[in-house]
């Protein structure tokens, strides 16, 4: 049982040392490109981002901005009349 044990953690443990070291000649390997040829493929990168975002239509953003507002003017109205509760409720007791 114990011998088993040992070889799993062994063989456990070269695996993990192959990857070391395959990392390590890949990184090698790699040619380092130019500043100028980076930023192309960064910028490519992010138009082709932008072609998968899904942009909402004119009629359901109106209609969030609209829930949104109603949303967070009624948010504001109770705290309000929490508020004014709580501070009819001070005086009372003073």
């Amino acid at each position: 049982m114990a011998d088993d044990e040992r070889k799993q953690t062994k063989v456990k443990k070269q695996h993990v040392e192959e990857k070391k070291v395959a990392k390590k000649s890949t990184r090698k390997e790699q040619k380092k490109n130019s500043l100028w040829v980076r930023f192309r493929i960064f910028c490519h990168g992010v138009k082709s981002e932008f072609q998968k975002v899904h942009w909402t239509s004119k009629d359901n953003m109106i209609k969030y901005s609209i829930a949104t507002i109603v949303f967070v003017v009624a948010c504001s109205l109770f705290f309000y009349a929490i508020d004014i509760i709580f501070a009819l409720i001070q005086t009372l007791f003073n």
